[in-house]
């Protein structure tokens, strides 16, 4: 039986895709190796969004390419982002990789690997619109919590991303086989179910000509066995009434929205093929309180955008400020060859970039620990995700968090916890970004 490894890199909606090729490779009788010295093959599934991702992904080739020329791995397949942005490129300037595929050859994964094994060399490259959306997946997630994707790519265009080139225009699945595969993942023991896309919020516009992100968890909060439900990928333009009531008067979806702002400047806004100001993205703020008064806001932001003035800058600043987000991101802005600001006058030194990313970080730093501080003595529905270093000491999160992007709560617990389980623990106190609680 030939082993196969898999590398999986970039964000959550990668993930599902290398899911889905791994329960195609396990079906077809290849045995997924644990570790990349333990395969025969290695598949890499690549991410090509912004410089450092790339740089990643080229990393992750160029070892594999070590392992393979000291006869630890016989075979290196490509696919993901980086292969389908640069195609034969990396054929070309990488003679170690044996098979590019773009994204549309993902459900080809089997016949590849066969060619490969075979001696063949393959670049492979069906139309985007060809990756499966859906299917039987080899959860790579821990058994009580997965993603489900309920759309690929995006129709936003914001000048600074490239993933409709790569991607192609959003194209969402039907509510029907959502609901089909969340049911699915329950009765595997799945209680807390992540939806993401690439704009959740626009799930639907293209089968139905509406949005229907809330007619969507409308449907799913009926599935038994889900405890929470949780959005990432929330655009602003599209958080409609509709939607907060539904987040408001459905339990099972989480008080947690993921908001990408980008910036809070108009004219920035305005350049990166956004809308709204400062003075519009408060008033949402205030709107989602309003319906929400608990919720948790996630943000993430682009710092050194072509056109960033100390007035811009300032600008988002004071936004950050004012807004007070319970979890933020901040980046600085990457140039990405092929989008539109890419071409933009003004581009802004990318030390000034990352140096005004680490102000508003610092910003953060502090209204995160001040809320954090504010949570003392509060009792929070955790999940456990794994034990701790101690006896009686477990890892988790609270429904506040998602997972491998926000933070974690130690349990302490005089009862024996299982990974998994959902407890109340009150918060007795914090570590720096993590807090302390003791179950009850």
């Amino acid at each position: 039986m030939q082993k196969i490894g898999f590398i999986s890199l970039g964000c959550p909606k990668n993930q599902v895709d290398s899911e889905l090729m791994l329960d195609k490779l396990v079906k077809a009788g290849y045995e997924i190796a644990s570790s990349a010295e333990e395969a025969d093959a290695v598949v890499i599934n690549t991410c090509g969004f912004i410089d450092a991702a790339k740089q990643e992904a080229i990393d992750n080739i160029l070892e594999m390419g070590q392992l393979k020329e000291e006869g630890t791995i016989k075979k290196i397949i490509v696919t993901g982002c980086l292969a389908e942005r640069y195609r034969d490129e990396i054929l070309k300037e990488m003679p170690e990789v044996d098979a590019v595929m773009g994204i549309g050859a993902n459900g080809d994964i089997v016949k590849t690997v066969e060619e490969v094994f075979a001696g063949d060399t393959v670049s492979l490259y069906p139309p985007k619109k060809d990756l499966p959306l859906c299917g039987e997946r080899l959860l790579s997630t821990p058994p009580w919590w997965a993603y489900l994707k309920i759309a690929d790519g995006c129709s936003n265009c914001c000048t600074y991303c490239a993933i409709p080139q790569i991607r192609g225009p959003m194209r969402s699945r039907s509510i029907e086989s959502c609901v089909e595969e969340a049911k699915t993942l329950a009765d595997k023991g799945v209680k807390e179910l992540i939806v993401i896309a690439q704009d959740t919020t626009r799930y639907g516009e293209d089968l139905y000509g509406e949005p229907k992100l809330a007619a969507l968890l409308r449907e799913l909060v009926k599935i038994e066995g889900l405890r929470w439900i949780r959005l990432l990928y929330c655009y602003p333009d599209r958080l409609t009434d509709e939607l907060l009531e539904t987040i408001r008067d459905n339990d099972k979806v989480l008080n947690y929205i993921d908001l990408p702002l980008q910036h809070a400047d108009g004219r920035i806004l305005k350049a990166m093929n956004r809308h709204g100001d400062k003075e519009t993205l408060l008033a949402l703020i205030e709107k989602i309180r309003s319906y929400l008064p608990d919720v948790v806001i996630r943000t993430t932001f682009i710092t050194g955008f072509p056109g960033e003035d100390e007035a811009a800058f300032e600008a988002l600043s004071d936004f950050v400020e004012q807004a007070q987000f319970d979890r933020l991101g901040c980046f600085a802005y990457s140039r990405e060859e092929g989008t539109a600001a890419a071409k933009m006058k003004n581009q802004v030194d990318p030390e000034i970039a990352a140096h005004r990313g680490e102000i508003i970080m610092e910003q953060q730093y502090d209204i995160f620990t001040d809320k954090q501080n504010d949570l003392i003595g509060s009792v929070q529905e955790c999940v456990v995700d794994d034990y701790g270093d101690e006896p009686g000491e477990y890892l988790g999160r609270t429904w506040m968090d998602a997972p491998e992007i926000d933070s974690a709560v130690t349990i302490l617990s005089k009862r024996p916890l299982t990974p998994g389980d959902f407890v109340s623990v009150e918060i007795t106190g914090v570590n720096e970004y993590d807090l302390i609680g003791e179950a009850l």
